[in-house]
């Protein structure tokens, strides 16, 4: 007698999916996480390894750049840390392998075995 043909139809209906409502509000997000993989993450991660194989090749003879500008010519170079670079005519300064900016140019291999 009360009671409207509308909360008729609400009280009796089943309950709608509990499942397709959260999977419709979760896709939205993981596009957003997707989108974000593919132009921010990914292409950082390439940068790095660039990055740290350009580090790793870094020679006796080789023209770098430092993070702070300085230009010079490595002059020892050893799988450690260290790198010996001469930035002037007789002025070698230690820099760490990590500050290298940059390699400008790459030096042909030298052999310290070559009688002279």
């Amino acid at each position: 007698m009360f009671v409207t043909p509308a909360f008729a139809q609400a009280a009796g209906a089943p309950a709608s999916g509990g499942f397709t409502d959260i999977l419709v509000q979760l896709v939205p997000i993981l596009l957003l996480v997707v989108i974000f993989w593919f132009l921010i993450f990914r292409p950082q991660q390439k940068r790095v390894k660039a990055q740290q194989a350009m580090l790793g090749a870094v020679r006796r003879g080789d023209t770098v750049v430092s993070t702070g500008g300085i230009v010079g010519k490595v002059t020892k170079a050893v799988d450690g840390e260290d790198l010996e670079v001469e930035i002037a005519q007789g002025v070698k300064v230690k820099l760490v392998r990590s500050m290298i900016a940059d390699v400008r140019s790459k030096a042909e291999p030298v052999n310290d075995n070559k009688p002279a």
